[in-house]
């Protein structure tokens, strides 16, 4: 048994259809599924948006700085090499990859022009896991990082600079060394082998990645035979499970005298992350207010139709129509209303999503105006990820709204008395 009858789904397209002495009531009509289409499409697009955005700063953050952070008691762990086998052989602590780092600041300077830089040294196939930056190589090659010497760039920094692939770059560091004149800054001219571009316009502004020995050299970390670094980026299989290992790591590590430091990602960008989570919550209601407004249009415009309606609704009344008949013409004539608002604004949201970048791209052409500032914003496109998931949640409270603000229309229409209808109607 179906659940709306012909002779009701053929009245509610009736009264929905624009007439002469309809038509102010059609045009409501016609603004109210408007307004529920962009709502949707908005609320669809702003959510891919902030779900590819939140996916690429966490892809970036977790590729170069891994699912956790670990610091010696002192400046240097003199025995890197050694623990970072020691955790991945414990398959307790579920330690995936340890990757002794040595970190430090800097000041980049050529041609006149300095600009502060962050200068993480490596080994070179702990480089090549990072596909974050070996995957993006803009300028180069990373043939011959550590066994010559040379850096790695990222791109913003080197045209900056205005500098390309195979020039030198000087590096200044702050600390020095000690002389008889005093403390001298350490100054060293390296050759860019390669720069990358990940996408964030922080990383590829001011990051340089250096061979862990030349790195070595440079900051004057004492010699150790089991590695020296000054931190370790450990990864575990997850990024979800970070949080409880980290704490396992802490503990397995105090019992063996280790008092170091250790943070996991959340911990070290979390205030990133709750502010996007901030954002796409306050977005969300901002934009089901704009779905609300929309359902009391339909909600106006049927009150209107029933009030035109009560001479009609009495002569059915009359031919044996029921009050649930009456009642479920009008929640058609609201409910279509409704349901193609709905999927038209799914279908645009979701196209939306999957062309904003190419469509920011033209309006910046149009316009002459750059909509995606990099150094505001800190990133170059702009990411979405559409979740399925989400966008059926978003279909069924829009239907479900559009269902409540049929209600009251729908339930008033069929409470008419027929003799009053056709005595005032």
């Amino acid at each position: 048994m179906r659940l709306f009858s012909y002779p009701e789904r053929l009245l509610a397209w009736r009264y929905t259809r624009a007439k002469r002495r309809e038509g102010f009531i059609s045009v409501i009509a016609f603004f109210s599924g408007a307004g529920i289409m962009l709502g949707v499409a908005t609320l669809i697009l702003v959510t891919s948006l902030m779900n590819g955005i939140r996916e690429e700063m966490l892809a970036n953050f977790l590729g170069l700085g891994g699912h956790a952070t670990l610091y010696g008691q002192g400046r240097v762990l003199s025995d890197a090499d050694a623990l970072a086998d020691t955790l991945k052989a414990d398959g307790a602590l579920g330690v995936v990859q340890a990757v002794p780092r040595i970190e430090g600041q800097v000041m980049a300077t050529s041609r006149g022009r300095a600009l502060g830089a962050q200068v993480i040294g490596l080994d070179a196939r702990h480089l090549m896991e990072k596909h974050r930056i070996a995957d993006h190589i803009e300028a180069g090659s990373l043939e011959g990082f550590g066994a010559q010497p040379g850096i790695v760039i990222g791109q913003r920094l080197m045209e900056n600079l205005g500098l390309r692939a195979g020039d030198d770059l000087t590096l200044i560091s702050p600390e020095g060394r000690s002389t008889i004149a005093g403390r001298v800054p350490r100054v060293k001219a390296y050759p860019i082998l390669a720069a990358f571009k990940t996408g964030m316009h922080e990383v590829d502004a001011s990051l340089i990645l250096m061979p862990r020995a030349d790195a070595r050299i440079y900051f004057a970390l004492p010699v150790s035979e089991t590695g020296s670094a000054t931190t370790m980026e450990i990864n575990f299989a997850t990024p979800e499970e970070a949080a409880g290992r980290t704490q396992a790591l802490k503990a397995w590590l105090a019992d063996r005298g280790w008092h170091g430091r250790i943070y996991d990602w959340q911990q070290t960008h979390g205030s990133v992350f709750s502010a996007l989570k901030i954002q796409r919550n306050t977005m969300t209601v901002i934009l089901t207010l704009i779905i609300v407004v929309a359902a009391f249009t339909i909600i106006s415009g049927l009150i209107m139709l029933v009030q035109d309606k009560q001479h009609d609704i009495a002569i059915l009344r009359t031919f044996g129509a029921t009050r649930g008949m009456i009642l479920r013409v009008f929640l058609i004539s609201g409910m279509s209303i409704g349901l193609i608002g709905t999927l038209l604004g799914a279908g645009l949201g979701i196209l939306a999503a999957a062309y904003i970048d190419a469509i920011r791209k033209a309006i910046e052409a149009m316009t002459g105006q750059e909509i995606l500032v990099e150094d505001i914003y800190f990133l170059s496109t702009l990411p979405t990820r559409t979740d399925p998931a989400e966008v059926l949640g978003i279909v069924l409270a829009t239907l479900a709204i559009c269902f409540i603000a049929t209600l009251y229309p729908a339930w008033k229409a069929s409470s008419y008395h027929p003799a009053e209808a056709l005595r005032y109607g």
